[in-house]
């Protein structure tokens, strides 16, 4: 599916009923710090991306892979067997 412009998808008559209902909703004197507040946030967003990619793992290797396991010995055998025990005297 192809999405246009929001010039093509809701035309000139529906941009224009869009921002006056933004107008009606926030009134004028909201919307300049509306639109600054969104412009910091956007500002912090690619200050945190630029930070989180120096932070990142160089030469290819992540922190996310995980190790190899550790080998595990079986338990040691007995000589018993169970029912050769002093316990079993019926």
């Amino acid at each position: 599916m192809h999405f246009g412009s929001p010039a093509e998808i809701f035309g000139v008559d529906g941009i224009i009923v869009l921002v006056v209902v933004v107008l009606v909703l926030f009134g004028s004197t909201q919307i300049p710090k509306l639109a600054r507040s969104l412009g910091s946030a956007q500002k912090e967003f690619k200050k945190g991306l630029e930070e989180g990619g120096a932070d990142g793992p160089v030469g290819g290797t992540s922190a996310a892979t995980p190790a190899a396991p550790a080998a595990v010995n079986p338990p040691p055998q007995s000589a018993e067997r169970p029912g050769d025990g002093p316990s079993a005297s019926s």
